[in-house]
């Protein structure tokens, strides 16, 4: 025998302790969150639990591979005695919930995968499992948080994608061979996620937490939909313009890391040449708000109303922008074959008015060799670099000076420190 090998005896209490052990962290969990309950009122208990773990071990260790029939058989009896000890339950307490009967049932089957070779994934998805289940109040909160029709969008755009995006074609139509279905409906669902994070953190904050908090959410889902409210704030408001100013700074500001969360995404070696001006840009503009922040610590920040976000999960919405990030796509390339790079950087500051993410995601995807990381890098930061004075724009077209001033210089700034810092990343090479 070799030294560092086990007994034959020690080398299977390993997975047997490890299916016990969790058995007793799921246990603790259901026992922590039913310690209302009187004793012998609950289904399982802590002790219970860890042994249900254990029954599981000891079953998947004996069973035959590749039949299992005994695990099974055990796992069958298990679920007639839980059946039989919750309908008891129920007629007690007239409640009707079977989460702990499920949560016992996985922890059988936890206990099994650990004798069967299964152990780093039993152990993970023990964990996940109490993390579950200690989340009821959240998870209630966040189902409030939706309406019906946000909840209906949702679904359907998972459906869409999750059954029609893996039978889209995977090749180039139309002219030059410029639009892939695959590629272009797989950035939309990127986009419509990413937005969605912030969108829902919005409904599930609330819109009284804050200028700070709103603007920091909100500018995950649309920057541009949060300056020009609370720009219009600023002009019936006064007193709050140092704090709406921040909201508007901090949306505009998150623009950033999404931009280079977007490109990292896609494209890993472009990552590089667009990281650093978008952190600078990111600094900038975060510097900026973190100046006005510090005139108002020594009273509250004014809660504001929250931005009026568009549901990011519409379908129609999802269309609208598949369709425009088509056309992108199909004029960078146009563009590119006719004016050669300065054609895209010139299409990159135009969809920089309106969008930076139809333009992101085209270059990132775009982006193959050095001459097109070159000129993809310049074209990203470029488009964030005019969609930051575009807003700055808005900020004093909608809200006057007041608000306007606060946040177009730290934007203007940035969008002159994110060009010099791309030119200077990418070595000084022109398009």
């Amino acid at each position: 025998m070799e030294p560092d090998a086990l007994p034959p005896i020690v080398e299977p209490m390993l997975p047997l302790a490890v299916s016990l052990a969790l058995g007793l962290l799921i246990g603790l969990e259901r026992g922590w969150s039913t310690r209302a309950v009187e004793a012998g009122g609950r289904v399982a208990g802590v002790r219970t639990y860890g042994l249900i773990g254990l029954l599981g071990g000891v079953c998947g260790l004996i069973s035959e591979k590749p039949a299992l029939i005994f695990a099974g058989l055990s796992f069958a009896a298990l679920t007639a005695l839980l059946i039989s000890a919750h309908i008891q339950a129920v007629r007690r307490t007239n409640e009707i919930g079977i989460t702990s009967v499920v949560a016992s049932l996985l922890t059988f089957a936890f206990g099994a995968a650990t004798t069967l070779d299964y152990m780093i994934e039993a152990a993970a998805a023990a964990v996940v499992t109490a993390l579950v289940l200690g989340s009821k109040r959240p998870m209630h909160r966040w189902v409030q948080a939706l309406d019906e029709k946000e909840l209906r969008a949702g679904i359907m755009l998972l459906v869409i994608s999750v059954v029609v995006l893996p039978i889209l074609p995977n090749r180039g139509f139309g002219p030059w061979q410029a639009l892939n279905p695959f590629e272009i409906w797989w950035m939309v669902v990127l986009i419509a996620a990413i937005s969605f994070i912030g969108y829902f953190a919005m409904r599930i904050a609330g819109p009284g937490k804050g200028a700070a908090l709103t603007g920091l959410l909100a500018g995950l889902a649309s920057s541009t939909a949060l300056t020009l409210h609370f720009s219009r704030l600023g002009r019936s408001r006064p007193e709050s313009r140092d704090a709406l100013a921040v909201g508007v700074l901090l949306a505009c500001g998150t623009m950033f890391p999404r931009m280079i969360v977007v490109t990292g995404i896609l494209n890993r070696d472009l990552l590089p040449l667009v990281a650093p001006a978008g952190a600078a840009m990111a600094l900038v503009t975060y510097g900026g708000a973190a100046a006005l922040w510090l005139r108002l610590r020594r009273k509250a920040p004014p809660t504001t109303e929250g931005a009026r976000l568009t549901n990011p999960l519409e379908l129609k919405a999802a269309i609208f922008f598949g369709g425009l990030l088509a056309l992108v796509m199909l004029a960078a390339e146009g563009l590119e074959r006719g004016f050669g790079g300065a054609g895209v950087l010139a299409l990159a500051a135009v969809s920089g008015v309106s969008d930076v993410d139809a333009i992101t995601l085209t270059l990132s995807n775009r982006a193959q060799d050095a001459a097109t990381m070159t000129i993809s890098a310049i074209g990203i930061v470029l488009a964030g670099s005019v969609n930051s004075l575009v807003k700055a724009g808005m900020a004093f077209a909608v809200g006057g000076p007041g608000v306007g001033a606060r946040a177009a210089i730290p934007l203007a700034l940035a969008a002159a420190i994110g060009l010099a810092a791309v030119w200077l990343t990418v070595g000084g090479m022109s398009p």
